[in-house]
């Protein structure tokens, strides 16, 4: 690594941290005017913004770029109204930061508080999708944090007129541009990894194997967004033309996200009518059905039994017919991500005992698993999802970017009256914020 990188990778995150200090006083009304002008230069660069992604999406061709990668990388007219739309949504939401989460006399004149305030200064390595570094720069300056971009290499000019806009609307308000930087080299992101002086977390968005690499390159908290090994479990009481639609939506409303059905479990009760009814339509749509020794039986065309821990983001789903619903939860525990998984039944104690006991971030009774998405929870956009066991988990939106900070107040109050034979007693004596 030369030393030019890692003295821009230091730089940008010295720019990001002071820019970051300034931006976490500024008052709600600062920031969501910041979110307006981003929006409204995002507008005005819009042809800039797509003509670069046409070059992106080109050179990834020649390049050979996987099918469900491609899918990510291209940002269309709709995609960016779309996010231009997230981010005066995000401007919309409550602000996260200042509140006073614990209000309480610890003695008479001696006041503790704990108050909600920005992380710092966040570092995002995303894969090749741009619209995402208008979701996660929106979100940032919400909760008061700078942010250091990493892109995937093939979205490097789309992100670049992205970030170009941020930064020119920013230009007009009281946030300095310097709060979000953008790294374009896999350089770049490994000097990013050393400089917890700077970086508060890192959030990396990719495959196990990479998230891995991240955690073990770094000494900076790392808050894991890996594979989507989503399931649809099909219940002996599903009602089959509500699996059937629910199935197709999961698997083929967009295959290339994280949320999208890898593989369906079928109680083997319903299996003998639900899978030609369900294969029926989902290969008139282009998916390859992949299923174990028990659902060639029943559909003796379809392909090998597949590797339950593939993620495909394509047109490919895994088939496996179960016996039980236990076997379903012990299989999705044992195979899954733990990011999103969803039982089909018109048993109420199935669905309890499956929202229970399935170890996600997600579990879903009756619907698809693509609502597992920040703006459709109401975040406004999402950094990432977290399948990791401790919170944030799930969609990341404004509360997965803050943490919170202890107030004392005094008035000459030592702790050694506190204690001793003749130790004053604390009150303990919470206020009523309401």
């Amino acid at each position: 690594m030369t030393a030019q990188v890692a003295s821009s990778s230091l730089t940008a995150a010295q720019q990001t941290r002071l820019a970051a200090l300034k931006l976490a006083v500024l008052s709600t009304e600062q920031r969501n005017q910041a979110l307006e002008a981003i929006a409204g230069a995002l507008e005005s660069a819009r042809d800039e913004i797509i003509k670069a992604n046409v070059t992106d999406c080109e050179a990834a061709v020649v390049d050979g770029i996987a099918k469900p990668l491609y899918k990510r990388l291209q940002l269309d007219e709709h995609k960016l109204r779309d996010a231009i739309k997230g981010v005066r949504d995000v401007g919309k939401l409550a602000d996260p930061v200042g509140h006073i989460q614990i209000h309480r006399e610890l003695d008479t004149g001696l006041i503790l508080k704990r108050v909600t305030c920005p992380l710092g200064v966040l570092g995002i390595i995303f894969e090749a999708r741009p619209e995402a570094a208008i979701q996660i720069v929106s979100l940032a300056i919400k909760s008061g944090n700078g942010v250091i971009l990493k892109c995937g290499k093939e979205a490097v000019r789309s992100c670049e007129a992205i970030v170009k806009a941020i930064k020119q609307g920013l230009g007009s308000t009281a946030v300095n541009p310097d709060v979000v930087q953008l790294l374009t080299t896999r350089e770049e992101t490994l000097e990013l990894l050393k400089l917890d002086k700077y970086v508060d977390l890192i959030i990396p968005r990719g495959s196990n194997s990479f998230v891995r690499f991240v955690q073990e390159n770094t000494r900076i908290p790392v808050l894991g967004h890996a594979d989507g090994i989503c399931h649809l479990y099909i219940d002996a009481a599903a009602d089959i033309e509500k699996g059937v639609t629910i199935a197709v939506d999961a698997k083929t409303h967009y295959p290339a996200a994280c949320n999208a059905i890898e593989t369906m479990l079928v109680h083997a009760l319903v299996a003998p009518t639900f899978l030609p009814k369900v294969a029926t339509v989902l290969e008139n749509m282009g998916v390859e059905l992949r299923g174990d020794n028990r659902t060639r039986q029943i559909l003796p065309n379809i392909a090998s039994p597949s590797d339950w821990q593939t993620e495909y983001s394509d047109l490919i789903l895994a088939v496996k017919i179960v016996d039980c619903l236990e076997e379903a939860i012990e299989h999705i525990n044992n195979f899954g991500s733990k990011h999103t998984d969803a039982i089909i039944t018109e048993d109420s104690n199935a669905a309890a005992t499956f929202l229970a006991l399935v170890n996600s971030a997600g579990v879903y009774h009756n619907c698809s698993t693509r609502f597992a998405d920040g703006f459709r929870y109401g975040f406004g956009a999402e950094v990432g999802i977290s399948t990791q066991q401790i919170p944030p988990r799930g969609p990341v939106g404004l509360e997965g970017l803050i943490t919170y900070k202890y107030q004392v107040t005094g008035n000459g109050h030592i702790a050694a009256d506190y204690t001793g034979a003749d130790a004053k007693p604390f009150t303990h004596r919470d206020f009523n914020n309401t």
